[in-house]
């Protein structure tokens, strides 16, 4: 019988949906080696390889085999997805084109030596944008954006997606929260277009237009929105919550409840960046790599607490993620203590913390990402974490952005800014 390679439920999914990988017509336990490889959109090629054994009846299922080395080990049902690397080193896999998907090339080869002999291969397609789900460039007024719909009439909760200081428009958790029944904006608000890559000072009411922008939506539920951001994105969808009427809920990813960086200014008032000092800054003569991690003045020193976002006056929800091996930023400490200040004032807070998790918490089965160039800065930066830990982090964490997201902003009592 020859050597099938099948994936189910089907060869073409969405990026964030499991799947299992299975393998038969080998001999009862042959020895093989399993590889994927992804050749991104700058034709860059990520790979990933397993060494497994086959079962009596010649078969292999991933969601029950477990590899016996290679790239990870053990039962990983997704582990040639989450482990695939670049040769080149600090590559960072992500989707530019969120209307095309990418393409996995599944292979299985004889033994567990050379791969020189190919056995069997199969291609799956992962995509982005779910059947339906539209995509709108938005250029209105100020705003540089982009809009996913999901199909059909709604009302579906709306949500404001914001990345980090790397900047530019990125649209793929969007696409992907907008396959998942949300109204998503990718927001753009530095290092795009006519966008300055390091901004003097960052205005408020651009991020209100965003948030008037996507009220006026038909098809989202007037019951508040939503807005997620990563890194430099987090403090400012914390900012969002706290100083802009509408904002029901907030998710910070790797991020704190100071201002960084970039001085935020609302409407008779205006955040300074929390002090730092780029002498602390630290370079690996090893690798070239960047630690930034200890360039802040401690954020405990009330000297700096004028940069604090003031969370305890918004009535949004709110949900912190951190990774505990994050080496870029302590956010797991900047988390803890934005989480202590809400509680200390009464307020129930969403707070998970990952073991082994990096600074880059993306949706599932994107592979880790432990240092890349940082766009905006030109240099080569440290993230962290670990493969295995930080793979499950983002399983669990992508799965609570949205339960917290479903729950916050489905309900009638929208909340108003006490300021």
């Amino acid at each position: 019988m020859a050597v099938q390679v099948t994936v189910l439920p089907s060869p073409r999914c969405l990026f964030d949906d499991p799947v299992q990988i299975c393998v038969t017509g080998l001999l009862p336990q042959q020895e093989v080696t399993l590889r994927a490889c992804l050749v991104d959109e700058g034709g860059e090629l990520f790979q990933a390889h397993a060494r497994y054994r086959a079962g009596s009846s010649g078969e292999l299922d991933l969601t029950r085999s477990p590899a016996l080395g290679g790239s990870y080990s053990g039962v990983e049902p997704m582990g040639l997805l989450w482990s695939l690397r670049s040769k080149t080193p600090y590559k960072r896999l992500a989707k530019r084109n969120v209307l095309t998907p990418f393409c996995v090339d599944l292979e299985v080869y004889e033994g567990h030596g050379d791969m020189s002999r190919l056995l069997g291969k199969c291609t799956h397609e992962r995509s982005f944008l779910a059947e339906g789900v539209k995509r709108i460039p938005v250029r209105e007024g100020r705003l540089k954006a982009t809009l996913f719909l999901p199909p059909g009439p709604g009302p579906f909760p709306g949500l404001i997606d914001l990345y980090g200081s790397g900047g530019g428009l990125v649209e793929y958790r969007a696409s992907l929260l907008a396959s998942r029944g949300f109204v998503t904006l990718a927001l753009a608000y530095m290092a795009f277009e006519d966008l300055p890559a390091m901004p003097e000072i960052l205005e408020l009411d651009y991020f209100e237009e965003a948030v008037h922008f996507l009220q006026k939506q038909k098809q989202v539920k007037d019951t508040g929105i939503g807005v997620l951001g990563l890194s430099k994105g987090a403090d400012l969808a914390l900012s969002m919550a706290t100083f802009l009427p509408g904002i029901k809920a907030a998710v910070s990813i790797s991020g704190s409840g100071f201002n960084s960086f970039i001085p935020l200014r609302g409407d008779g008032f205006t955040i300074p960046p929390h002090p730092y000092d780029l002498g602390r800054m630290k370079t690996s003569k090893e690798s070239d790599l960047v630690d930034f991690s200890e360039i802040l003045d401690d954020h405990r020193d009330p000297a700096t607490w004028h940069c604090r976002i003031p969370m305890e006056r918004s009535l949004a929800k709110f949900l912190f993620l951190s990774g505990l091996d994050d080496t870029n930023w302590k956010s797991d400490l900047y988390c803890q203590d934005a989480v202590q200040r809400l509680r200390h004032c009464g307020r129930k807070v969403e707070f998970c913390s990952y073991s082994g998790a990096g600074h880059l918490l993306e949706p599932p089965y994107l592979p880790l990402c432990q240092a890349s160039i940082h766009k905006v800065l030109g240099l080569f930066v440290q993230w962290g974490g670990q493969w295995k830990e930080h793979a499950k982090a983002q399983e669990d964490a992508w799965h609570r952005i949205q339960a917290f997201f479903w729950q916050h902003l489905m309900d009638s009592d929208t909340p108003k800014s006490n300021l």
